[in-house]
């Protein structure tokens, strides 16, 4: 069964709905003061083609916003902004009361696990602030795994973070057997090459104005960026080994960035035992984008789960 939701702005509950309050950022966060700059309409802003700029504001916007005292990530690592990955988080929170009575389940009995957590940890950081979830967050980069952690005990944040050692598996080597998750969320590597992702590069640039130069203004390794097949391979795999997991996880997700692709996924989908999937469409200013979720439990099935669980 597959249901479709539609939105046109930032998720209601989301803190930057109405855009930065950036003398306020400044005055919890010092060190964005220099980086602040006015437009030709005479409103305050940062250079975005900027990347210490880019980090700056994501500090003082979990500092002020999500109560992060500490964050910080090396210059090669994605730097991810910070109201479109919330609004994901939100979204996933409007999912679940669907099957809690309508109302949004919080607590640490709610487990999330987030693939390719990065060493930016920015669902998890989020997601803890808002519905205090607990998460489990993996990633096949052992680095960013280590400073993932860093960053959640300097905050004091109990969230679990896992290397996944083998690069062609997902859920494998994660979900362990006695484990049981709310859901999953992903955000994959979107490019199907190294050359694809230096030419959306290219284009970021431009679309900022600049000249095209060799590192994103938001960051970003190779394995945050692309993969073979780019999202569409990758999802397409998630999905495949979903099924050996389908009694440990009520909802699968994962964001989709090009809409062309979930034709592909639709289609995967329809080939095993899925009780219901939806499309939910989200939108950040101009951009809109959207995720998948699936789920092999019918409605009435979890609605138990969530009643034993709450």
């Amino acid at each position: 069964m597959k249901s479709k939701s539609n939105s046109n702005k930032l998720h209601p509950r989301n803190q930057h709905l109405h855009g930065y309050d950036l003398d306020m950022l400044c005055e919890k966060h010092n060190a964005l003061a220099p980086f602040i700059i006015t437009t030709p309409a005479g409103s305050k802003s940062i250079d975005f083609s900027n990347n210490k700029a880019v980090k700056t504001l994501n500090q003082a916007l979990l500092k002020a916003h999500y109560n992060i005292e500490f964050w910080d990530i090396p210059d090669q690592n994605l730097c991810p902004p910070i109201p479109g990955r919330v609004d994901y988080i939100h979204h996933l929170a409007d999912l679940l009361s669907t099957d809690n009575q309508q109302n949004i389940p919080t607590g640490r009995k709610i487990k999330a696990l987030d693939i390719g957590t990065g060493a930016n940890l920015v669902y998890p950081l989020t997601g803890s602030h808002e519905y205090n979830w607990h998460f489990t967050g993996s990633d096949i980069d052992a680095s960013s795994i280590k400073i993932a952690k860093q960053i959640a005990q300097f905050n004091g944040l109990k969230i679990t973070l896992k290397h996944q050692k083998n690069a062609s598996s997902i859920f494998k080597g994660i979900i362990n057997q006695k484990d049981l998750f709310h859901l999953t969320l992903c955000n994959p590597p979107f490019h199907a090459s190294a050359d694809e992702a230096s030419k959306g590069t290219e284009r970021k640039w431009k679309n900022l104005g600049k000249t095209p130069q060799n590192a994103l203004n938001f960051g970003g390794q190779n394995n945050e960026l692309w993969c073979e097949g780019g999202e569409e391979k990758f999802i397409s795999n998630m999905i495949t080994e979903s099924e050996q997991f389908a009694e440990q996880v009520i909802w699968f997700t994962s964001l989709v960035s090009k809409k062309e692709t979930l034709a592909t996924l639709e289609k995967k989908l329809s080939t095993l035992p899925i009780a219901e999937y939806k499309i939910i469409d989200m939108a950040q200013g101009q951009k809109v984008s959207r995720f998948i979720a699936w789920s092999y439990f019918d409605k009435a099935t979890r609605e138990h789960i969530f009643e034993e669980f709450m």
